[in-house]
């Protein structure tokens, strides 16, 4: 962070470039070092939903794709967010006493001055996860699973949905650290270089070696979040602006401590992982963009309408203009060599 161009603070981390076929080509700091290895948190719900796919769960339910969109969010709670969880369990034949998400005020701050306007708790439904949730309370109607404790690492659903994170990221399930994350699912660590392989797999699953029927899973996915951007974030967020001013071609999820992913489509698939060390959010968007940028993965114009994000002005009280978060953390390339593996 910069007071009057003067550096005041330092943020530090590591990040990844992976392509499809799990080389990596250019890093930040040591990636693949397990000491430095991350929970994904949030970023794993594009394979947390996996299992509700593979197994037909769209097409019984009708989903589409801001269902779908919903399911992969971290959402701002939003009347349309709200709506569409509670619609989601609908569909099951659930309700919101269902979630076990637990409640949160909206993380977008319009939706959450105007529960505070209308004297209105927050619910599960405003919980940024009840799109994930719901979704999982669908594969376990699909599936014919108990809904008790679904959110438990023992649940049947809970270990396939491991199995497909095991999958993408090329690292055994055993290998794999669980935690509980803080809407109560198990949340995954990975090292940071394992987590770009992952988003790789989202960037171009076939070049990823994954199976057809995976593929096919995670294309559809990948293209309901590309299609309504809107639904995995909200209005101004950084992830709702990056697909949106994309037109999906990047496809980013943050995860909560400072973690990012991103899928990038084309015109080289490559997968991004980005894990900033203090766990603090004020850089990660500039920095994501960053390293975008020295990929030569983002249009000039693009970047130009996110730069709101890339070099964001900090103001004090009076709201004067008293300095700049900016990246200067310099990629480094990796020589070509032998796939992750």
């Amino acid at each position: 962070m910069l007071r009057n161009g003067l550096p005041e603070s330092w943020h530090f981390g590591a990040a990844a470039v992976v392509t499809p076929e799990g080389r990596l080509v250019a890093r930040l700091g040591d990636p693949a070092d397990l000491a430095a290895a991350t929970f994904l948190r949030s970023a794993a719900k594009p394979f947390q939903i996996l299992p509700l796919l593979l197994a037909g769960g769209a097409e019984r339910f009708s989903l589409d794709d801001a269902d779908l969109a919903l399911i992969c969010a971290s959402h701002s709670g939003g009347e349309e967010h709200v709506a569409r969880a509670a619609a989601l369990l609908a569909k099951g034949g659930f309700t919101a006493g269902d979630l076990l998400c637990g409640a949160h005020p909206p993380f977008g701050r319009e939706e959450a001055r105007r529960l505070r306007r209308q004297g209105i708790a927050p619910t599960p439904l405003h919980n940024n996860c009840s799109g994930k949730h719901a979704g999982m309370l669908l594969a376990c109607r699909h599936l014919g699973l108990a809904k008790e404790d679904y959110v438990s690492p023992d649940h049947p659903l809970q270990r396939l949905i491991l199995a497909r994170v095991a999958q993408a990221t090329g690292v055994p399930a055993e290998q794999i650290g669980l935690g509980v994350d803080g809407c109560s699912v198990p949340a995954f660590r990975l090292s940071v270089v394992a987590a770009a392989r992952g988003y790789a797999a989202l960037a171009d699953p076939a070049a990823a070696g994954l199976p057809a029927d995976v593929a096919a899973a995670i294309r559809r996915a990948v293209a309901a979040m590309a299609a309504r951007p809107e639904m995995i974030a909200g209005p101004g967020r950084f992830t709702t602006r990056l697909i949106a001013t994309t037109g999906g071609r990047v496809v980013g999820k943050e995860g909560a401590e400072g973690f990012y992913g991103v899928a990038v489509r084309g015109p080289v698939a490559l997968g991004i992982a980005l894990k900033v060390a203090d766990g603090g959010e004020r850089c990660r968007d500039g920095a994501v963009l960053d390293l975008l940028r020295q990929m030569g993965s983002l249009a000039g114009a693009e970047l130009a309408d996110l730069a709101d994000f890339y070099r964001p002005v900090l103001r004090n009280l009076r709201d004067l203009a008293v300095g700049e978060v900016r990246p200067e953390a310099e990629l480094e390339e990796v020589e070509a060599g032998a796939c992750l593996g």
